[in-house]
């Protein structure tokens, strides 16, 4: 039986290249590599914490479905499904809020970070993260979590917390390890100091964004003094976020590139840049056009993931609070 995996992303707001990268692609990577039986979730409860209107929610899950299955995502080969649709998340959730210590929360640097960068939006639900993050892989008995190093901390949190509730009341959880996944860390094309964000959406490359719109963006990015197109993230930050993208888009190593734009200037480099961004992401875009024009197919695709991850999590659920005293 082939191992479990599971991974989700938060609705809030469009994605960019950097979530592409990172996650989207990823994500289809280990669906068709055939060696897990892979669930993907929109991870709604976990967007609760920042500000939002119902509407904007409405919108964000949509397109963030949109996204799944335009990318690649195939509900023959993994279970797509909404974590709110799915009410063991938040039961289990809380039941680990009681076994885990306040401690180890307020050191998670994730809430650190949010609490410090957004000190208006400070709400236990960013301190309480972790433990949902936990649920939402120990329900499903998974096996592996692809991650990025920033949420290392989380899992091994959650590693803990199955090891804490196994000790106390008898096995019921795997302890999931960590599929690292090698993410480039793509920078601000306006600001090389800061990371590629929607927050900064002049120097973010959306997936949704025009071809026009790319070719605008790539050609008004930050350059350095000099003309060489060479990596050297101290000295040449921007040129090098630059290569990092190129590097990751086009499966070409930097030295390589390096080498192709031996005597080029930066505005050459720029357009074909702008060409390879423009060209990965067309089969994206022409699938997510498709798919937009009929929204009750993708609705019912949820759907029915949400059914499959139903019957997982209700076995499960039953099980732990048997384990906890709950049923009579």
């Amino acid at each position: 039986m082939k191992p479990i995996l599971i991974s989700g992303i938060q609705p809030t707001g469009k994605l960019h290249l950097g979530n592409y990268l990172g996650a989207l692609k990823n994500f289809v990577e280990l669906q068709d590599s055939h060696k897990y039986n892979c669930l993907f979730f929109i991870a709604d409860y976990h967007s609760l914490t920042e500000v939002f209107t119902p509407k904007e929610k409405v919108r964000q899950i949509m397109n963030l479905a949109l996204d799944f299955l335009a990318t690649g995502l195939n509900p023959k080969k993994s279970i797509i499904f909404q974590q709110s649709a799915i009410p063991a998340h938040t039961e289990l959730a809380w039941i680990l809020n009681t076994i885990t210590p306040l401690g180890e929360l307020r050191r998670m640097t994730q809430f650190k970070d949010k609490s410090e960068s957004a000190p208006q939006n400070i709400n236990v639900g960013l301190l309480t993260y972790p433990t949902l993050m936990a649920a939402d892989v120990l329900l499903y008995d998974a096996s592996f979590v692809p991650v990025g190093g920033d949420q290392l901390q989380h899992l091994e949190l959650t590693r803990e917390l199955a090891r804490k509730f196994n000790a106390r009341f008898g096995k019921t959880f795997i302890e999931p390890k960590p599929l690292m996944t090698d993410v480039p860390r793509l920078m601000n094309l306006d600001n090389p100091m800061k990371k590629m964000s929607k927050s900064l959406p002049q120097g973010c490359l959306f997936l949704d964004d025009s071809p026009a719109g790319i070719k605008v963006k790539i050609q008004s990015a930050t350059t350095d003094s000099g003309k060489e197109i060479k990596y050297d993230e101290k000295n040449k930050p921007g040129i090098s976020n630059l290569l990092l993208i190129y590097s990751a888009l086009s499966g070409k190593t930097i030295k390589t590139l390096e080498k192709e734009f031996l005597g080029f200037g930066y505005d050459d480099f720029k357009k074909s840049l702008a060409e390879i961004t423009i060209k990965v992401l067309e089969p994206f875009q022409k699938n997510k056009k498709e798919l937009s024009k009929n929204l009750g197919s993708v609705k019912k695709i949820i759907e029915s993931g949400n059914k499959k991850a139903s019957e997982i999590t209700n076995k499960k659920i039953a099980e732990i609070k048997e384990k906890i005293g709950f049923l009579l």
